[in-house]
């Protein structure tokens, strides 16, 4: 009777959520619809559509139909019904936003704050996220978890950093930095962030290298949709990869690393960190900005032919450099093409999609995620 019962529940569930989906897929969807598009009978879809009524995920949103009869109902998702928080952290700054049961960015903010393990910095993260969610309307019990991308490598179960070099925040835990953040907690790095969000705005790929070309760089291995974490688990750490044996010396100790010739702040550097700048300089054709790009250029198409030939995949360029790509994406192609022995073109690049707040946005809709799955 046990299983019978467990096979029913399983079922009910699962139909619950085909059809919570495919309204959320639709915008905008009617009771026939479903019950065609879902190959489930009116009973069952009036039955789940009642009860996604009654937990506030669904309204009536309108109705479809021709004048003279009987126009059908027309159901939408309430957006803010359910909501995640997403936080980038980084030696000077941190970034909240919010998005909402779509997925949908709805809040944004970027404050300038010297990253420290003091209880100050605490209170101010926390007051950042309270001010986040209270602007948009949303009760505190709709919000699914904060997620928190830093630079750094995380435990498998999310809650601690192991390597945390940069910020100088080795051990530190989740809850420990989410001292004054109400919600649930998990640690994300920063790079494999960047990459499940650029993943998930991508319908045409499922596996993928995300390159996040950003004030330290990171890399991500996306297979299926999915972040492949390895074994230890530090997988896609590209910015350690020895570009120029014997090289400049690197904050890990080593010589050469990817991580000294193509971080970004070797281009927003020349202006005082404005990246921006350094970019309107070099289309304007200023000597030093041109000698600059070249050899960053150099030594990222040897990083990317590199990955190229361990994965044989599409390989995504994103972080603050990948925003401003492009429009110099035939010239990396160009030479990252004339190292690769097996192919011609570098067709296999792109320029990331997602180009403001991706390690943000990639910390946040896990939450979302799940909640259409097991919802």
């Amino acid at each position: 009777m046990q299983k019978e019962s467990n096979i029913y529940l399983d079922l009910k569930y699962g139909n619950r959520n085909k059809v919570f989906n495919k309204i959320r897929e639709a915008g905008s969807i009617s009771s026939s619809a479903l019950s065609y598009e879902l190959q489930l009978s009116r009973p069952t879809i009036k039955q789940n559509v009642d009860e996604l009524l009654e937990m506030g995920l669904i309204y009536e949103s309108g109705s479809f139909g021709h004048t003279g009869g009987r126009r059908a109902k027309a159901y939408s998702i309430v957006k803010k019904s359910k909501a995640a928080v997403g936080i980038d952290l980084t030696k000077n700054h941190i970034t909240v936003i919010v998005i909402d049961l779509s997925g949908d960015l709805i809040y944004e903010k970027r404050v300038r704050l010297a990253f420290s393990q003091e209880d100050d910095y605490k209170r101010e993260l926390g007051r950042l996220v309270e001010e986040a969610v209270k602007s948009q309307g949303i009760e505190s019990d709709a919000v699914m978890g904060a997620g928190i991308a830093v630079p750094g490598l995380i435990t498998e179960d999310q809650q601690g950093v192991f390597y945390g070099e940069i910020l100088k925040f080795t051990g530190m835990t989740a809850n420990e930095l989410g001292k004054y953040i109400p919600y649930s907690c998990r640690l994300y790095n920063d790079a494999d962030a960047g990459g499940y969000a650029e993943i998930s705005q991508s319908e045409d790929l499922t596996d993928a290298f995300y390159i996040s070309l950003s004030n330290n760089i990171g890399g991500s291995i996306l297979i299926d949709h999915k972040v492949y974490k390895g074994e230890s688990p530090r997988s896609g750490e590209v910015g350690h990869m020895t570009v120029l044996p014997g090289g400049r010396e690197c904050y890990c100790g080593q010589h050469g690393c990817f991580e000294v010739y193509c971080n970004a702040a070797i281009l927003s550097g020349q202006y005082e960190g404005d990246l921006a700048m350094f970019f309107q300089r070099l289309d304007e054709g200023e000597e030093k900005c041109r000698q600059i790009w070249k050899e960053y250029l150099h030594y990222l198409s040897i990083a990317v032919n590199n990955i190229r030939m361990l994965f044989d995949c599409k390989v995504i360029l994103g972080g603050y450099v990948g925003a401003y790509l492009e429009k110099y994406m035939d010239e990396l192609k160009r030479l990252a093409a004339a190292r690769n022995t097996f192919e011609d073109n570098a067709d296999y690049l792109r320029v990331c999609k997602v180009k403001k707040d991706a390690l943000a946005l990639g910390s946040a809709l896990p939450f979302v995620h799940e909640f259409w799955k097991t919802l």
